[in-house]
């Protein structure tokens, strides 16, 4: 009689213990999934404002809660309220541990990925320079939190992992070799990043291609050309070649030269140049270098000028040699002087008639 009453309890217990769980886990889990809906509304109200407000990115980064994270904190805080064998006990420990260090990895790239994101709308139009490197930095931190996360993760689990990091090392060689072209890529990157030869809205000209630069990436970088397709070169081949940024360029050296006939008098001649030099000075944002008789070409005499364009603009500099060269045509006309041309003259002599044998 008292055996079965002892059992009857014991079950009782039982039955009562498991509904303390099962609420336990129910009402946490509702519990946290309201409060990460509620956040990731919080979220989408704060991203829907142009200004950055102080608790966008915790709401950003709460936001990426998952809700394998919810469900397994849920339920290892159900389980405290059961008496559970050993092997249960450790099991709960080991997924309660893996799915806090993998939402641990979660939130830390959230908020690098949140960070970078703010730092590139906040130097879009007042440093340039950074834009490309973000995107690498990014990825170099994504991996190094992941493979931080992992090795705590492991470590806490009672992994050795000075065994698993010495392995790894030596297995990276391997891997280093295989990967080798891949791996220059993502090196060529990262020099691209320190060193700056070129940034995000550079024009470049890289053998028989030009265009702007649109993105610059791990593995390629993507120009986008004057005729409006996408270039996409790897970041190897980009740095091994001999590459001209007209982007850097503070200010663009203009030369010219115009022939005028062999008929122009010596006295007007001389004067062409001084009336250049009034009509390049004339003209805004220019620097006049100099104008002179410089050659006896074959068919004109040529006249060189150069001067230099205060602006890396090439509309801007063709607009201002546009003026130039009309200013220059209307002066020529004035002064009655013609352009040459390449002509030819045909000399034609008289040739006496041979004498009669007498």
């Amino acid at each position: 009689m008292m055996l079965d009453l002892t059992r009857r309890l014991a079950l009782a217990g039982d039955v009562v213990s498991w509904t303390i769980a099962v609420a336990t886990v129910c009402l946490v889990l509702g519990a946290l999934l309201l409060f990460r809906t509620q956040v990731r509304r919080a979220f989408a109200r704060m991203a829907a404002t142009e200004a950055t407000e102080l608790m966008e990115i915790p709401a950003k980064v709460l936001s990426r809660t998952s809700t394998a994270f919810l469900a397994a904190l849920a339920l290892f805080l159900g389980l405290q309220s059961l008496q559970t064998s050993a092997r249960v006990d450790r099991v709960a420990v080991a997924l309660i541990t893996i799915a806090s260090f993998w939402q641990a990895g979660l939130w830390l790239s959230a908020a690098a990925l949140a960070l970078i994101d703010r730092k590139r709308h906040a130097s879009a139009s007042t440093n340039r320079e950074i834009l490309g490197s973000l995107g690498i930095i990014g990825f170099i931190a994504r991996v190094l939190i992941w493979a931080v996360v992992v090795l705590l993760m492991l470590d806490n689990l009672g992994v050795d992992i000075t065994a698993l990091v010495a392995g790894l090392g030596i297995g990276g060689i391997a891997v280093a070799l295989a990967v080798q072209n891949v791996l220059g890529d993502l090196l060529a990157s990262l020099s691209i990043t320190f060193d700056k030869p070129f940034i995000v809205g550079d024009f470049l000209a890289v053998g028989d291609f030009l265009g702007n630069v649109e993105y610059i990436g791990i593995k390629s970088t993507r120009l986008r050309s004057l005729s409006g397709e996408q270039i996409v070169m790897s970041n190897a081949d980009l740095l091994s070649s001999r590459l001209r940024n007209f982007g850097r360029m503070a200010q663009r050296r203009v030369a010219f030269t115009i022939g005028v006939a062999y008929e122009t008098p010596a006295d007007t001649l001389e004067h062409i140049p001084a009336l250049i030099r009034r009509i390049v000075e004339s003209q805004a944002d220019t620097r006049f270098d100099r104008s002179h008789f410089a050659r006896f070409a074959a068919a004109s005499l040529d006249i060189e000028t150069v001067f230099y364009v205060l602006s890396a603009d090439y509309n801007k500099y063709m607009d201002i040699q546009q003026r130039i060269n009309l200013a220059i045509l209307r002066e020529i006309e004035a002064l009655e002087v013609e352009f040459a041309y390449p002509t030819q003259k045909l000399w034609l002599t008289r040739v006496p008639p041979a004498r009669q044998p007498a």
